[in-house]
């Protein structure tokens, strides 16, 4: 008979005495004395090191190859558009004298607000003591840096001649030419590049034990004749080995390179330990500066529907909010199509950042309606015009359509998880989540293009249609995103292994035999 203590830690950890049934996968526990389990199924610390590690080290299935064909075939987009645009003009994209901002500027700021999650998880849960983070984060970080790259790509090509684009960094003046240090531009360049730097730092530190895991396996199979040759699922679903072609030689020294002599030695973990925290410091500020930064580039103008000081905190916001949502809409997925990763990431995982999505969303919410107030309130007749006649009533806006899909999506759709069930269903989650992200986009296209069309002067007034070079290099730039997520997933360990075992009952300091000994 087990001992009353075991009984009690097995219960506390969501163990044994949970009906799962009753909770799903056995994590959607509402009693608040009973913690929810953050890894299911009984799993020893060994099952979670071959699952993860399974995922770089096994041959791709079919899905994969697929997923990647369509990402990169999309990603070309990018590769053909970009020089196009660069050798014929910005007159290809449907940009005119009074939209001088529309599509190019949208996606950037959509893909930097993406980015938010990766280090909101990383960072600010891991300064909160959040265990659950541990499931989402090494995910989350790879957006970010992905994210990142992406949104880099729209503020050189929009300024017509990309041959210029280094006088937007401080440079010495050989051209008797300063950049403006007062203009919120320049800002973004440092903003921009600081968080780009952090969080790659941050996501390559805490994959360095696990590289070194990776690399210590390679080297164990070459020693003990096991080594792995490459294999590549033909279409007809046989596999096809190559003989030739060592891998677990390539995975030993590419991960051996990178892992930069990691030996899981005590005085290596006390290190990595205390960067990892000051990194994570470092980067929670970042988190509020960033997007900060970015919506500056339109609140310190004194154009009516952006001179506003909402802006700074709904940006941040709404890039917590966009960048959960692209977390949920990457993730979701991944748990039907790999095995065993339902395991590490479980219900109560995906219902905490459901949670989130609501509560975010309602604070966008509240944004957009503080802006109508504000409009009324300041006795501006254009800021009150800009936001009724410009985006809200479809009698006299033209661009109609893109606020009320952003009100639909960004608003209305997370109301759904205040029903239980509805945010413990990953099938309404990942739906969610779509609509959260087109609506994110939208709102962007709709802050920026409908502030602009109206000038002063109805003389001014101009419509912005993006042309089909403006929808392509989207494409190619969400074609750039997913594949490189898509090699990641392939080449990299999704989950911080050392992170996911001290969330583990087994982690317990206080071990119990099966007899009830202590």
């Amino acid at each position: 008979m087990k001992d009353p203590d075991q009984i009690n830690t097995e219960r506390l950890a969501g163990m044994g005495t949970v009906a799962l049934a009753q909770t799903g996968d056995g994590t959607l526990i509402e009693d608040p004395a009973i913690e929810a389990p953050l890894v299911i199924n009984d799993r020893e610390f060994a099952d979670v090191t071959e699952t993860v590690c399974g995922y770089a080290e096994k041959p791709a299935p079919l899905w994969w190859y697929a997923a990647l064909t369509a990402a990169s075939g999309a990603a070309l987009m990018a590769m053909i558009f970009i020089p196009y645009l660069i050798i014929t003009g910005v007159g290809v994209w449907g940009l005119n004298n009074q939209v001088d901002w529309a599509w190019d500027i949208t996606n950037f700021v959509f893909w930097i607000g993406i980015g938010h999650a990766g280090t909101l998880i990383s960072a600010v849960l891991c300064l909160l003591k959040q265990k659950w983070r541990t499931a989402v984060n090494r995910s989350a970080e790879a957006m970010t840096i992905f994210a990142v790259v992406c949104a880099g790509i729209f503020p050189g090509i929009h300024i017509g001649r990309v041959w210029m684009a280094w006088m937007l960094a401080p440079l010495p003046n050989y051209n008797a030419i300063w950049p403006n240090f007062r203009s919120p531009l320049l800002w973004d360049v440092f903003a921009v590049s600081t968080y780009a730097t952090v969080s790659l730092l941050f996501w390559y530190m805490g994959m360095i034990p696990d590289l070194a895991t990776l690399r210590d396996r390679a080297q164990r199979r070459i020693a003990e004749g096991k080594a792995m040759h490459l294999r590549l699922m033909l279409p007809t679903g046989k596999p096809l080995d190559i003989k030739f072609i060592n891998m677990d030689k390539i995975r030993a020294f590419g991960y051996g390179l990178f892992s930069i002599g990691w030996r899981f030695s005590s005085r290596h973990w006390h290190r990595y330990e205390a960067a990892y925290l000051i990194l994570a410091g470092i980067a929670t500020p970042l988190v509020l500066s960033v997007h900060s930064i970015v919506s500056f580039d339109f609140a310190t103008s004194v154009l009516p529907g952006w001179h506003t000081t909402i802006f700074p905190p709904y940006f941040v916001a709404g890039a917590i909010f966009g960048g959960f949502a692209m977390v949920l809409l990457l993730l979701v997925p991944l748990r039907v199509v790999l095995p065993n990763f339902s395991d590490l990431l479980t219900l109560r995982h995906l219902e905490n950042m459901a949670k989130i999505l609501l509560v975010t969303g309602m604070m966008v919410g509240f944004a957009y309606a503080m802006e109508f107030f504000i409009a009324w309130y300041g006795g501006n007749e254009y800021e009150w015009s800009v936001f009724i006649n410009n985006r809200a009533n479809p009698a006299e806006a033209p661009y109609w359509w893109s606020y009320w899909i952003m009100i639909s999506c960004n608003v209305i759709s997370p109301q759904l998880f205040w029903f239980r069930k509805l945010r413990q269903n990953p099938t309404v989650i990942w739906i969610v989540a779509l609509a959260v992200t087109i609506g994110m986009w939208f709102e962007r296209f709709t802050i920026i293009v409908t502030s602009l069309h109206r000038a002063w002067l109805p003389g001014e007034w101009h419509m912005f249609w993006p042309t089909w070079v403006d929808i392509l290099t989207f494409v190619g730039s969400c074609g750039i995103f997913l594949t490189l997520f898509m090699l990641f997933t392939k080449f990299l360990p999704m989950f911080a292994m050392a992170e996911l075992k001290a969330v583990m009952p087994q982690a317990s300091p206080h071990p119990h035999d099966e007899e009830g000994g202590h």
